[in-house]
């Protein structure tokens, strides 16, 4: 969830670069292919244009984000014309659902059909990510289905993942959630989460839920920072941070805060999350973001529903062991430690 409650209701550069080059131009599709073009914002216009001045203005597509939008190329479609497709299934929507018998989908932020379009390309392209590190193949799959999504579904500004009906639902009011690719990513998220937790699900304490929503917004920053990087990449959702944020530059949460454990904890699982989320930030300093997502992701799979950040802290220097040795096992180490998370 995006800021309320929470959320429960390597491979090398040369193949990374060829799984996403489909993602950097748009070519023609045919009737009933599996790729289109979409216009879609990379991954917000205040991070992309560096333009802290944006606000929401009722959904209007002023002059000023103009150069925010981007054609990209939408993959896996099912050919059927409509936002459905291998990895993310636009399930329903407050107005008519996006339909091109051509793969079309050129939408701007003032028609519901653009977040429709958002939602189908990041949570897309964060599946083929996973799948880059090796999960789904070399390592065990994660969240490797089509992913229901449902936009504008509540009428009030917030966001979540269901767990128990697998679907993402994101709402709207000031900056409309899914126009912001990093609330999706965090959303996707905890999706994955749940996913490697089945049957069980994730998240039934405190700080199991803290470390949720650090993962949450660990993952939205690093997915975005490699498909569209941007000058301030800690900075979490700086667009639709816009509408309840007063200090710049916007952020829902920071990834970079110097918080620590157990000392800085209140109870409340976003505040604490970012004692998760830095450590993680710092381990994809220490080892670059390609093994250390496949180490924070690999370890979830040995995450208790109720885990706390020491055990899950052990549990991703366990995995650092196994998937890369001593040398990026000390270095995860040392992350939790600056923490406070490990002794």
């Amino acid at each position: 969830m995006k800021r309320t409650a929470s959320s429960r209701v390597g491979l090398c550069a040369l193949a990374l670069m060829m799984i996403f080059a489909t993602s950097a131009s748009a070519t023609a599709p045919g009737p009933g292919s599996g790729r289109g073009t979409g216009s879609v914002f990379l991954p917000n216009p205040v991070a992309a244009l560096q333009d802290q001045s944006l606000t929401d203005q009722k959904d209007a597509d002023y002059a000023a984000l103009q150069p925010a939008y981007r054609t990209v190329t939408l993959t896996d479609l099912d050919g059927s014309g409509y936002l459905r497709g291998k990895w993310a299934n636009i399930r329903s929507e407050t107005g008519a659902p996006a339909y091109s018998p051509d793969n079309s989908f050129l939408y701007n932020r003032h028609d519901d059909q653009f977040e429709q379009v958002m939602a189908y390309y990041w949570v897309t392209e964060a599946q083929k990510y996973i799948q880059s590190l090796g999960f789904g193949s070399t390592l065990r799959p994660i969240n490797m289905e089509s992913q229901d999504v449902r936009i504008n579904q509540i009428g009030i500004d917030n966001s979540y993942s269901w767990d128990k009906h697998d679907v993402l639902r994101f709402g709207k009011g000031g900056v409309d959630d899914a126009e912001d690719a990093e609330v999706i990513l965090h959303e996707y998220g905890h999706a994955m989460m749940d996913a490697q937790m089945t049957p069980f699900g994730y998240g039934t304490s405190v700080e199991a839920g803290s470390i949720g929503e650090g993962f949450g917004d660990y993952w939205a920053v690093t997915v975005s920072n490699i498909l569209a990087p941007t000058p301030d990449p800690a900075c979490v959702a700086d667009w639709d941070a816009v509408s309840y944020t007063s200090k710049t530059p916007h952020c829902l949460r920071r990834v970079d805060t110097d918080l620590h454990y157990p000392a800085d904890l209140n109870g409340s699982v976003h505040h604490d999350g970012q004692i998760w989320s830095r450590a993680l930030w710092d381990i994809r300093a220490a080892l670059g973001s390609q093994k250390a997502d496949t180490v924070i992701l690999e370890a979830q799979f040995a995450f208790a529903p109720d885990t706390t950040m020491p055990a899950a802290a052990q549990a991703t220097v366990d995995a650092a062991l196994r998937l890369y040795g001593q040398q990026a096992a000390k270095k995860v180490s040392t992350a939790f430690k600056a923490r406070g998370i490990l002794p």
